[in-house]
């Protein structure tokens, strides 16, 4: 007679949260390769996409993924984030489209904005190259617990031909069923990590030993105040008189464009001491740390309306 206690058989078969989470990623990426002609990994070398692109190693091994990578480029990327960037690209022989904003800003097709932030900025290279390309799903790294306009969004966001976001024309997702119907020049975007928090994020880049840019960790830095936020400086037009620089421990949460991603101050030098400080905060990586969804209350709908990620 077995000694193991009454239900005990069904808690050692039953899946920890990390893997429930894992288990429905691969499940996504596999569905939108046998559902699409030519999706898409938006990679941007920061930690979600990094997450998102371990997952669809892991979902398609040992081939490599079937589908790209694409990068907006804004000219205003932190360094390390763009060597992080092409080394995986390398270590892991993928294609990896770029569509950059400066080329546009050097056309005149777009134009600098006053406060020198590009991520706005970002929206025409993007939709752009998904049109030129005919990408028809483009994995995101977007989670619903970011930001109120992503609490919104499905795992399949149905996008139009001119790349907006409807809120209206949300489908519903019952029992992991996805719907991935759209017209031509339709296109849909996917998010394996909707829902997943950014603690996960953190235990999931533990569990499996994911290697990220170092600017996530405590490190020393120049930095400046502005507006409650520290921002490196750089050409795009920081620090301005009477900002002063000065060096401080700081590492970041979330990685955009230097212009409007702050750094928080932090002694979190390994990742044990990340997952601590994120479990301890009551603010999300967004509103701690991203200036551009600080410019209104519906600064980051407004954006996905027009085709923002």
């Amino acid at each position: 007679m077995s000694s193991r206690p009454a239900g005990a058989a069904t808690d050692y078969f039953a899946l920890s949260h990390l893997d429930a989470l894992e288990s429905e990623a691969v499940h996504i990426f596999r569905e939108v390769a046998g559902e699409f002609e030519r999706p898409v990994i938006l990679f941007s070398g920061g930690k979600d996409s990094i997450v998102m692109l371990h997952l669809a190693l892991k979902a398609f091994t040992p081939a490599p993924p079937p589908f790209p990578l694409l990068h907006v480029d804004t000219g205003h990327n932190f360094p390390e984030v763009l060597d992080y960037r092409d080394r995986a690209v390398a270590r892991h022989g993928l294609r990896l489209h770029v569509a950059s904003v400066q080329d546009y800003i050097d056309r005149g097709v777009l134009r600098e904005r006053p406060d020198g932030t590009r991520n706005p900025l970002q929206t025409v290279p993007l939709t752009e190259k998904i049109q030129s390309e005919r990408f028809d799903a483009v994995f995101g790294g977007g989670r619903r617990d970011e930001e109120k306009a992503r609490a919104k969004e499905r795992v399949f966001s149905l996008r139009d031909e001119f790349s907006q976001w409807d809120p209206r024309r949300q489908r519903p997702e019952l029992w992991q069923l996805y719907n991935g119907r759209h017209a031509p020049g339709e296109h849909v975007r996917v998010f394996p990590l909707s829902n997943w928090t950014e603690l996960d994020v953190w235990q999931y880049i533990a569990r499996e030993d994911i290697e990220l840019p170092e600017i996530y960790y405590a490190h020393q830095r120049e930095v400046f105040n502005r507006n409650g936020m520290w921002l490196t400086a750089g050409e795009w037009g920081g620090p301005k008189d009477g900002e002063t620089v000065e060096k401080r421990q700081v590492r970041y949460r979330t990685v955009g464009d230097m212009s409007c991603t702050g750094a928080v101050d932090s002694d979190a030098t390994t990742i044990e001491k990340v997952i601590a400080e994120i479990a301890a905060s009551r603010l999300t990586e967004r509103g701690a740390t991203r200036a551009d969804d600080k410019m209104s209350e519906a600064a980051m709908e407004d954006r996905k309306r027009e085709g923002y990620f």
